[in-house]
């Protein structure tokens, strides 16, 4: 392949990788459907039965196709899998896709848009629309395509796979579940310590495009539910009551000094009250009030200094507010700091430019203070990781919000409009996984 080649109308430059993509890459059209089959079909995190069941049919079809060279191992934690795929002697890599959607009603107005409904059993056991809001059906179908690839192309890569497809990101759980459930224990699942851990993660960045960072990548977050006990009454009365609602409008007022008067100007933090519920009726001062706090954060001292702060705030002003009893802090979700390796983000940013083109390849993205619990998966047993991201808007409609500053207009992740592109995003989900794993495994 030369210079002048082109993939799907986008130009590829030289690359150790190029010819074994464009031979080895199957009929995409196939997969095509399969994402849409995906999009239809969102489940809430922790209930993935029938995602699950899909990704495992497909991998089981692979297998009759290939000659089964890949062990498949299931359930772990839940509704996750794996598939161990050996070919000779190098590295082990993990390589991991997540596959649950938000109860979120899709309004993308899309032919295959999901009508989909679910009972929530895991959180609150209502039922909810669902949606495939934040791109994991993409993350899925690059990774099967990607498998088939590393499939037909055996006689060009050494070494060991590990594809790991992982429910209940959207909760912070997922990684842990399966960590919990001895996905290394050998005895329990055969699943060898991989040397690198790598993910992708599909955003409303131009199409086309591939983004990473070196060092902190994703925020860290905390999340908690946050109950300030008073004592309840008639509301002509207050005299007779503590008002947990006073003691609870305080906490939210002086949270907001954290980042603005605790946090050094230059680090990057948010503190968000993203819900606050006291009471039912008008005349009635209830006997407690529940917040619910987000808190984010870029390194281990400030996440604690944060942390610290938010312990101390809430049990001074109950103490100032005569709460009757101290606030109970409850845990709802932990997510890691995704901090990139910087050996390995350096080499994969080599191959990504070399085989996408210096123009289609940002290596200085800012560093999302959205957060991921994909790293717990080599933190667990003190591997270095990359994850990065790759584009899903339209390159035209990118350009003219572009030239119009209205970049913001775009529908993000989580947006219930949120529609990325079929082609070629899908394409580029499944050649960046690719040329990421064969910098490490592609016999040289």
């Amino acid at each position: 392949m030369t210079n002048a080649d082109r993939i799907s109308g986008i130009e590829v430059k030289a690359s150790p990788f190029a010819s074994i993509i464009s031979q080895q890459i199957p009929d995409l059209s196939s997969y095509e459907d399969l994402y849409k089959h995906f999009h239809r079909n969102p489940e809430i995190s922790t209930l993935e039965t029938k995602t699950s069941a899909k990704i495992l049919e497909v991998l089981q079809s692979l297998n009759s196709q290939y000659g089964s060279p890949i062990e498949l191992k299931h359930p772990i934690g839940g509704t996750g899998l794996i598939g161990i795929h050996r070919n000779g002697t190098g590295k082990t890599l993990l390589l991991r896709a997540d596959f649950d959607g938000l109860g979120l009603q899709e309004k993308t107005g899309l032919d295959y848009a999901s009508t989909a409904r679910q009972f929530d059993s895991h959180l609150d056991n209502v039922e909810k629309p669902t949606m495939h809001a934040c791109g994991h059906d993409f993350h899925i179908t690059s990774m099967l395509a990607a498998i088939e690839t590393f499939l037909k192309a055996k006689d060009s890569w050494s070494g060991t796979l590990i594809y790991l497809f992982q429910p209940a990101e959207e909760r912070g759980c997922g990684a842990q579940m399966m960590l919990d459930d001895g996905l290394y224990d050998r005895a329990k699942h055969a699943c060898p310590e991989p040397d690198i851990v790598l993910g992708q993660h599909v955003m409303a960045l131009k199409t086309g495009t591939v983004h990473t960072q070196t060092g902190p990548t994703m925020s860290a977050a905390d999340s908690y539910r946050i109950t300030i006990y008073g004592r309840g009454g008639h509301g002509s009365m207050p005299h007779y009551t503590i008002d947990p609602v006073v003691i609870a409008s305080h906490i939210v007022v002086r949270l907001q000094t954290l980042v603005s008067r605790e946090v050094p100007p230059d680090e990057t933090a948010v503190v968000t009250v993203g819900s606050f519920h006291a009471g039912h009726t008008v005349n009635v001062i209830s006997d407690d009030a529940i917040l619910q706090v987000n808190i984010r954060s870029f390194s281990e001292t400030w996440r604690k200094v944060l942390l610290d702060g938010l312990h101390r705030i809430v049990d001074a002003e109950c103490t100032a507010g005569r709460s009757p009893k101290p606030a109970k802090f409850e845990k709802l979700n932990q997510f890691p700091l995704t901090k990139n390796d910087a050996d390995v983000t350096a080499q994969v940013n080599d191959s990504f430019i070399s085989y996408f083109g210096k123009h289609r390849v940002d290596t200085n993205m800012a560093a999302q203070l959205g957060s991921e619990d994909f790293s717990w998966l080599a933190r667990r047993i003190d591997k270095p990781y990359m994850f990065w991201f790759f584009g899903g808007t339209d390159a035209e409609v990118w350009d003219k919000h572009e030239k119009k500053g209205t970049l913001n207009e775009i529908p993000a992740n989580h947006s219930p409009y949120f529609a990325p592109v079929i082609q070629p995003t899908l394409r580029v989900g499944v050649e960046a996984m690719v040329v990421a794993a064969l910098t490490f495994v592609g016999k040289k």
